[in-house]
């Protein structure tokens, strides 16, 4: 992969400790690329990592996570995204489980993850946790990822209602996360309905992007506190980075009794590409069409012949004319007129353009630290 300046999706970020004074265990990147093969294809990959457990060190589980994957991926030929999404996970929670059996007070440390790596126009996604994606489409939200929570499994085994499932006690009780004893299990179910079974949402991995597609990562620190219609309508109504500030703010008048980190990319219209901007900065000064170019040439090489036809009769008519002979009787002054040179300085000014949002890139580490079943995230 080649690292690059600019993304070719709209993208944004933005995270907040929430309300109860706990330090931030979220910890995200956004990178952009082009691929290896061809250096032509745009390539843009983000990932939300939510650490388990503030006492056990979920910020460094969380650190541990967004590096390495971000590496790995980094570091591919992106041919086979499943494949390398599916070992930087594994990687990553091996490296996790190793490093909290270094340090007493890391044991137990873990981290949840949500990944989008777009190629082109194509999507790959993968979760483990209770972080989640949606994609906006055509005024309607998707949640792609399934949680992988105690409350989740409940309902689909039909042992408590829909509505008894956002406040339930046992709502953050975690079955799958990175850094567990047990080898983690990336999910890679994309569900674009609910009707959908298990195989249909896994052969949706590599589905086509639209212009207008808006894809939105959040911890659950947004999602336990504002609904799926409350985002589907904020990213309608707002520009992108706004809408975010907005969730937050939203999450945070609720109680926001967890961090909040939100993710969001959106896929410009045919005419707000990163490439059509490139072309509007760059586009030539427009060309006259030949039969113009004729007649500005006839009518110059008239005016031409007339400006020489008035010249020749001036001159002869001056001729013709007797020269006077009365003499001044008094000599005039000489009027000198000066004249103060003043530089004229020439302005080049720059052909205004549209230039979409820069991509959010994050260095690693990726944020300043503030950091199989397992207490809430």
């Amino acid at each position: 992969m080649i690292p690059s300046e600019r993304a070719h999706l709209f993208t944004a970020a933005i995270t907040h400790p929430g309300m109860t004074g706990k330090s931030n265990e979220d910890r995200y990147a956004i990178s952009a690329y082009r691929m290896d093969n061809d250096g032509n294809t745009p390539s843009v990959f983000a990932i939300i990592a939510d650490g388990v457990g503030g006492h056990k060190a979920g910020e460094i589980a969380a650190e541990i996570a967004v590096n390495i994957i971000s590496h790995a991926i980094a570091v591919s030929d992106g041919s086979k995204p499943l494949d390398i999404l599916e070992d930087a996970i594994v990687q990553a929670g091996e490296a996790i489980q190793i490093q909290s059996t270094k340090d007493e007070t890391q044991h137990g440390m873990g981290s949840t993850c949500v990944c989008v790596w777009v190629i082109g126009k194509q999507l790959y996604t993968a979760s483990v946790g209770d972080s989640r994606i949606y994609l906006l489409r055509d005024g309607n939200i998707h949640q792609t990822t399934i949680d992988h929570t105690w409350v989740q499994d409940a309902l689909d085994h039909g042992i408590i209602k829909p509505e008894q499932a956002r406040n339930h006690p046992r709502s953050h009780i975690i079955r799958r996360y990175l850094g567990s004893k047990n080898a983690v299990i990336p999910d890679f179910r994309l569900k674009l309905s609910a009707a959908e079974n298990d195989d249909i949402a896994i052969a949706n991995q590599g589905m086509q992007l639209l212009p207008g597609d808006q894809l939105l990562l959040c911890s659950d620190g947004l999602s336990d506190l504002v609904e799926d219609r409350e985002i589907q309508d904020t990213l309608a109504e707002t520009e992108l980075s706004e809408a975010l500030s907005e969730l937050v703010e939203m999450a945070n008048q609720r109680g926001g009794h967890d961090n909040i980190t939100i993710l969001g990319l959106r896929v410009p219209m045919q005419d707000q590409s990163a490439e059509a901007t490139v072309q509007l900065e760059k586009k030539p000064r427009p060309i006259l069409v030949p039969w113009m170019t004729c007649a500005i040439i006839v009518l110059l090489a008239l005016a031409i012949l007339l400006l020489g036809a008035a010249s020749i009769w001036f001159f002869n008519r001056a001729e013709s004319l007797p020269t006077p002979t009365a003499t001044l009787n008094s000599t005039l002054p000489t009027v000198t007129f000066t004249l103060n040179p003043t530089e004229v300085v020439q302005t080049n000014t720059p052909i205004p353009s549209e230039t979409p949002i820069q991509p959010t890139l994050t260095a690693w580490p990726t944020n300043p630290p503030e950091s199989q079943e397992t207490g809430g995230t």
